[in-house]
Formats: structure tokens, C-alpha cells, sequence
């Protein structure tokens, strides 16, 4: 009796013991689960960050795209405009990315209008030639018939000297009026001479003109037919053809429009050095400055992370197609040849603007603000949540520095906790004050059974 009596007491001290276990686990749950609903808020979306220090890197990221720094413009006519000619179309052109040797064909222009130049020019010339034709005859007939008029006033002017001569023995009023004769005969003779020298002198400005003219036109015509032969365009130096790219950004190739202004169809690029051209708005463009470094990274091969740095940054913003930000060029140069580089390949640029040394930094989006007058995290103290005052420094695309309100290792939080609106805030000034440590649930339960184990 007294053993059955001693193992059923065994047997409730053991119920009790796994009860007592029991309970004290539920309670920890519940308590668990309070004091973090109660501290952070929403559950799984809560998530926090470690206040860090180090060195705090500004960034200014772009898009680019890669041509080489040195190359050669394939150009088409240069002399187009001479031509009257304003605009010419790509008729023909070899692949992008064909390699080519020195005087290799390249492309071809639409020669239809340089042909109708041709045309009418052969007209012209045949017109001037015809015209001076008839200069020279009509210079000929009018040269004959003034030598012609001073040859017949000579001798009419010999004829009065041998009257003269003969009338020795003639009466003095006779003999005068020979004389008379004479000087009138001498008079036609110089005036003949002296409109030979006019005809002739107006004759040959009549031929030099015209002559002017023919060569003028003729010369246009061999214009033209040399202007045509440069419709088909050659490669001026070795390398790989590239199309080139009007403002807008098109592709300069077959069937394009090309303005006379600058015809320059496609270029050989220097492939061993190349750049990054780029472009950055016109906020951020007052921290890029010549020489900061560039990491560099390609599109088509994303494995790959290029060293450069900042050559050139235009003075003057420009506006871009489709909007209406300002922007400025920046030119990236690539500090290592790589073979695998090709122009026109997309890069993404990270440029290094400025490094600030050994300081604290946390993430953007843990930082509020409340109104002008308060910027702040919501800073987590063991069972409570309270909202820091910071001073900001500078800022980066993710970070931003932390001047003053917190220290390296403080754990914020990056999502909003629950009753954020009742957290107490603490202002730069101010020190944070401890609150004293409540029992919370499962601790009061603890408690309570140790009080009665103890019994």
C-alpha cells in the first residue's frame, strides 16, 4: 500500500514537472512574441542595419558608350556645295565591322544629280564654244576691214605727195591747194590708224573675255567629272569600318540622307585606345572633375570591370532628344588596351567624385525627416524604440554620412516599427535615458514556479 501510495505521488510530481514545462514555454512564446510586435513593429517586414564607419565613397553613375580616342573619317565629296549640290544619299555601303585595307572600296553615293550637273554643263560649254566662234570671226572681218581703210588712206596720202611734187611749176593758189589736199590725206590717215588701234583693242578684250568664259565652263565640266569619280569612296588608311552617328543618334548607313556640310560617311577607329563618351546632368555635373577615377563596366561582358579616368567635362550643357534636362559630356578614357573592345558598346561608369576618410555612414532608408526642422532614425534600445536626432554630411546614391547622433555599431531601423508615432525622440543634445527593466510575461511565470518548486 505504501508503495502504490509513493509511486502515484512520483507519478503527479512528474505531471507537474511536465505541465510546469509546459507552461513555461508557452509563456516564453507569448512573451517572445509580444515584446517583438511591441519593439519592431510589423513582423517579418521589419528589418534593421548596423550603424558602420569607413571610408565613404561618392559615386556619380552613367550610362556610355565606347568609341576609340583617335580615328580616321572615311569623307565623301568634300566639294559637293561647289556643286550646288546641298544633300547626297548612301547608295551603297559595306558591313559595319568590316576590316578593310588603304584604298579598299567602302561605300557608294547616288551620282543621279551630279550626272544632270554634267549634263547641262556639257550644254553650257558647247554654247561658250560656239559663241566663241563667233567672236574670232566676227574679230577677224573687223581687224581685215580696218587695215583695209589704213592701207587705202596711205595711199591716197602718197598720191597727194606725187601731185604735190609735180606741181612745182604750177600757180601758187594750185600748189596751196595740193597742200591742202595733203594734210586732209595725212589727217584720214592718222585717224585710221588710230581706229585700227581702237578695233583692234576692243577685239582682243572681245576674245579674252570669251576666251575666259570657254575655259570657266570647261573647267566646271572637268569639276564635275572629277566630283563624280569621289561618289565611290575609298579607305583612306587600314582599320575596321564603323558607322558613324548623326545628332540624333542614328546610324549613318545605306539609304541615309547625308548633308553636304561635313560628309563624312564612317570612321576607322585607333581600337587600342578607346574612351567612354558619356553624359551627366547638369546637377551633378559640378562634382566631376578631370583625372577622378572610373570603374567601367560592359554590357557585353558584365564579368569584365575596367580601370579610367576623367579626361574632359564639357563647359557648356546641351539638350538631349526627348528632354528636357540639361546635360554635359564627359569624356572617360580606359586605362588598359583590351582587344575584346568595340565601339559603340554600352558601358556603365562609375565615377569616383569624392572619397571622405574614416567616418560613420548609414543607409538612406533608414534616415526620416519630420517637417524642415528634424531628420532622425528610429534607433533601437533593447525594449524600446526611440527617434534619433542626426546631422547629416554627405550623400551618395545608398548612404549617406553621419556628422553627429549616433555611433559605430548602433542598430537602426530600415523599415518603420509599430507606434512609430509614440516613440520619444531624442534630440542631438540630449542623452539617452535607460528605462528600467520591466519582467515581462514568461520572467513573471518563471518566477511564480520557481516560488513554487520552492515550496
Amino acid at each position: 500500500m505504501l508503495k502504490k501510495s509513493f509511486e502515484k505521488f512520483r507519478e503527479m510530481r512528474k505531471s507537474k514537472k511536465i505541465i510546469s514545462v509546459s507552461v513555461i514555454i508557452v509563456a516564453l512564446t507569448l512573451s517572445y512574441m509580444l515584446v517583438f510586435n511591441n519593439v519592431v513593429g510589423s513582423g517579418e517586414n521589419a528589418i534593421m542595419s548596423t550603424i558602420k564607419r569607413g571610408d565613404f565613397q561618392i559615386e556619380i553613375i552613367t550610362t556610355g558608350e565606347l568609341e576609340a580616342k583617335n580615328s580616321v573619317d572615311i569623307m565623301g565629296p568634300r566639294k559637293l556645295r561647289d556643286a550646288r549640290i546641298w544633300r547626297v544619299t548612301i547608295e551603297d555601303i559595306l558591313n559595319e565591322g568590316t576590316v578593310v585595307d588603304k584604298g579598299d572600296y567602302v561605300a557608294t553615293f547616288d551620282n543621279s544629280e551630279i550626272k544632270e550637273r554634267i549634263n547641262q554643263q556639257l550644254i553650257t560649254v558647247e554654247e561658250e564654244l560656239a559663241a566663241y566662234t563667233q567672236v574670232q570671226l566676227d574679230t577677224a572681218l573687223e581687224l581685215t576691214k580696218a587695215r583695209d581703210e589704213v592701207t587705202n588712206k596711205t595711199y591716197a596720202v602718197r598720191k597727194k605727195e606725187l601731185e604735190l611734187k609735180q606741181s612745182e611749176f604750177e600757180p601758187p593758189a594750185l600748189v596751196e591747194m595740193l597742200k591742202m589736199e595733203l594734210d586732209e590725206a595725212l589727217r584720214n590717215l592718222e585717224q585710221s590708224r588710230m581706229n585700227y588701234r581702237l578695233v583692234k583693242q576692243k577685239c582682243n578684250t572681245n576674245m579674252r573675255n570669251r576666251t575666259k568664259k570657254l575655259n570657266e565652263e570647261q573647267e566646271r565640266l572637268s569639276f564635275f567629272i572629277e566630283l563624280e569619280k569621289e561618289f565611290i569612296i575609298h579607305a583612306p588608311e587600314p582599320g575596321m569600318v564603323i558607322y558613324r552617328r548623326d545628332r540624333s543618334g542614328r546610324r549613318i548607313g545605306k539609304d541615309y540622307e547625308l548633308s553636304t556640310y561635313y560628309p563624312a560617311v564612317a570612321t576607322l577607329p585607333d581600337l587600342t585606345k578607346m574612351i567612354s563618351r558619356t553624359y551627366v546632368n547638369e546637377v551633378d555635373i559640378r562634382q566631376i572633375q578631370p583625372n577622378q577615377s572610373v570603374k567601367i563596366g560592359l554590357d557585353a561582358f558584365p564579368e569584365k570591370r575596367l580601370n579610367g579616368k576623367v579626361v574632359r567635362v564639357a563647359n557648356v550643357g546641351e539638350q538631349k532628344p526627348n528632354s528636357d534636362a540639361k546635360v554635359f559630356e564627359v569624356e572617360i578614357e580606359i586605362g588598359q588596351s583590351d582587344t575584346t573592345l568595340r565601339p559603340a558598346m554600352t558601358t556603365s561608369n562609375n565615377i569616383l567624385a569624392e572619397l571622405i576618410p574614416d567616418v560613420l555612414y548609414a543607409p538612406l532608408d533608414a534616415i526620416h525627416s519630420l517637417g524642415d526642422t528634424l531628420t532622425f532614425v528610429y534607433l533601437n534600445k533593447g525594449l524600446q524604440v526611440i527617434r534619433k536626432e542626426i546631422e547629416m554630411g554627405a550623400v551618395n546614391s545608398n548612404e549617406a554620412v553621419v556628422k553627429n547622433g549616433l555611433q559605430e555599431g548602433d542598430v537602426i531601423f530600415l523599415s518603420v516599427p509599430k507606434d512609430a508615432d509614440k516613440a520619444k525622440i531624442v534630440r542631438l543634445h540630449e542623452e539617452i535615458e535607460e528605462e528600467e527593466p520591466q519582467l515581462s510575461f514568461s520572467e513573471r511565470i518563471r518566477s511564480r514556479f520557481r516560488g513554487q518548486n520552492r515550496l
